[in-house]
């Protein structure tokens, strides 16, 4: 097997090294969450707007947040009376304030806290432990290599980290589904996630190297660490390719002088016979 060939990791290897790594993010993602809502004062907010809903509940003297099927179970009059509530509290300006804010901290918060995860244990570890190694692949045997399997640089590592999988196969789906659950987009969202979630299983299974979008993006394929051979640059990959040349026109060379010495005798010993 050429030691130019990429050593593509197995399946169940990069699985496994993944849902490590998902563990470990979700993890430092809640932890960093935890810290930034206790620093931005985020409880305050749904704690005022829990005192709004209240305070127009006594009001009205019916329940805001209710089911689609405890409306549909409500009388006439209370239907009445919930539409003249839940409009009331729509228009309260405080209430749209407070809801905005917390609509934009929670947003802020789950963005600060995926995106400094991405950097932590996607690009600051496997920079360390070098190869694009996290601390799942590192466990299980894998690397990250360039797709003509000379090592991936810094750049190319915080491409394929942060932008690729942290901000396009991470925070593009979690901004859509923060939206939708405050309900700011409608039925476009699922079908975007929908499509990237179908993109992403088509680029796995049709590429060579089995590349989701963030190796595609950077040019770079997951690897078994123990059988890749890894150039530290394009310099020393073009000076492999040289050598390799040279030695093969040499053997091309020797085995012509070798047929090029027996012709003579296998000539003489036709001419015996």
């Amino acid at each position: 097997m050429s030691l130019l060939s990429l050593q593509k990791a197995g399946i169940w290897k990069r699985i496994s090294a993944y849902l490590f790594d998902m563990i470990l993010t979700a993890m430092i993602v809640v932890g960093i969450a935890a810290l930034l809502s206790a620093a931005f004062g985020y409880d305050t907010y749904t704690e005022k707007l829990e005192e709004y809903t209240n305070k127009y509940v006594q009001e009205y003297g019916i329940e805001l947040d209710i089911t689609q099927e405890e409306y549909n179970a409500l009388s006439d009059a209370e239907k009445t009376q919930y539409e003249k509530a839940n409009e009331a509290f729509g228009k309260d300006a405080d209430v749209q304030a407070t809801y905005e804010k917390i609509f934009s901290l929670g947003l802020s918060i789950v963005s600060i806290s995926i995106l400094s995860s991405y950097l932590i244990l996607y690009f600051t570890i496997p920079l360390f432990l070098r190869h694009g190694r996290t601390l799942g692949k590192k466990i299980f045997g894998l690397a990250v290599v360039r797709t003509n399997c000379v090592k991936i640089s810094g750049p190319v590592l915080f491409t394929r980290s942060v932008l690729g999988q942290g901000a396009i196969e991470t925070m593009v789906p979690v901004m859509i589904l923060t939206m939708m659950l405050f309900g700011v987009l409608g039925s476009v969202g699922p079908l975007v996630l929908f499509l990237l979630l179908v993109l992403q299983i088509v680029m796995i299974c049709i590429t060579q190297t089995n590349s989701a979008i963030h190796d595609l993006l950077a040019d770079t394929a997951v690897v078994d660490y123990s059988s890749q051979k890894i150039f530290d640059s394009e310099e020393e990959l073009i000076a492999y390719k040289t050598a390799e040349h040279e030695k093969l026109v040499s053997q091309n060379q020797d085995f012509g002088r070798l047929d090029s010495t027996a012709e003579p005798e296998t000539i003489e010993q036709s001419e015996q016979e």
